[in-house]
């Protein structure tokens, strides 16, 4: 089976090719720069959004497609252009990947589109699944009703679409990393009212879901890509303190979130409470489905 991966050289990218390899894929990632990496037999590198450019003659039979690719949200601030980044490079990316399904002579059997749990919004008391209303309107909210939208252009070609809607992803990269730098200098404590949820997976989990999601073929529509356990902040970051062998004593307060980050704040201070119903209900079977064991594995294997 052939499995083309629009953004597959970020984070989440790297451990999903490695999967799909592992598993007998034949992997294309689609790239800006073809020539950093290095092709083999099973793994090639092809060019796209550049100009001149034409993936599709070199694709061949595809027999899924994922994109990941997008703007990170991360950063010390969502100043004006970072959000107009966020934004246009999640509908630019979904476009030419639909615009290259639509040229295949023969169509992909799906596509996995990333997507975020942020599409339901913030609660402290609701618990969402993929059944949840979507009437959200902050930011995060709208960027990701925008990108589902665009995704759903593909089931004019018969296309299964899944929109994977992805929690924070616990990895070497990503949110954890500078979550977890105040606990490595000691003076790691609660964030915010410490009651806000937080919706996490591992990134082995996310890659296992995925390759799921391309295999099951009664997966269609959003599928959550969150851990079944998720945590209240006070909860994640006094796990954090303890794997690390670190005090979890300094609280942060709303207010200096606030003027540190600004409106990005808000993923830090607010949260959903996901829970991937669609995942259990279809039989995947998480490799870390506790919190405790998952940041173990992360911290042990990056040190």
């Amino acid at each position: 089976m052939h499995v083309v991966i629009a953004g597959g050289s970020g984070f989440v990218g790297q451990c999903l090719q490695r999967k799909l390899l592992q598993s007998g894929y034949d992997v294309t990632i689609l790239t800006r720069d073809p020539s950093k990496y290095e092709t083999t037999e099973r793994l090639r590198y092809v060019s796209w959004l550049t100009p001149d450019n034409e993936p599709a003659t070199q694709l061949g039979q595809v027999d899924a497609f994922v994109n990941l690719a997008g703007e990170s949200i991360n950063g010390l601030r969502w100043t004006k252009s970072k959000k107009e980044r966020i934004l246009t490079s999640r509908v630019t990316a979904t476009r030419e990947v639909i615009r290259l399904i639509k040229g295949l002579d023969l169509k992909p059997r799906v596509l996995i589109n990333a997507s975020a749990v942020g599409i339901y919004g913030m609660s402290d008391t609701k618990t969402f699944t993929e059944n949840s209303v979507t009437d959200a309107n902050d930011f995060l909210a709208t960027v990701v009703k925008t990108w589902e939208t665009e995704a759903a252009a593909v089931k004019e070609f018969g296309v299964r679409l899944v929109s994977a809607r992805l929690g924070i992803v616990l990895g070497g990269e990503g949110a954890l990393p500078l979550m977890a730098l105040p606990y490595k200098f000691g003076i790691g404590g609660t964030v915010g009212s410490g009651k806000q949820w937080l919706s996490w997976i591992h990134v082995e989990d996310v890659a296992g879901l995925i390759q799921w999601a391309i295999e099951k073929e009664e997966i269609a529509g959003p599928l959550n890509l969150t851990a079944p356990e998720p945590k209240k902040m006070e909860e994640f970051g006094r796990t954090v303190g303890q794997v690390l062998r670190r005090p979890h004593w300094i609280p942060v307060p709303s207010f200096a979130m606030k003027l540190l980050l600004g409106e990005m704040s808000s993923m830090l201070l607010s949260g959903q409470r996901a829970i991937p119903e669609k995942a259990l209900r279809t039989g995947y079977e998480f490799t870390f489905p506790a919190l405790d064991p998952a940041l173990k594995e992360v911290f042990s294997t990056r040190k």
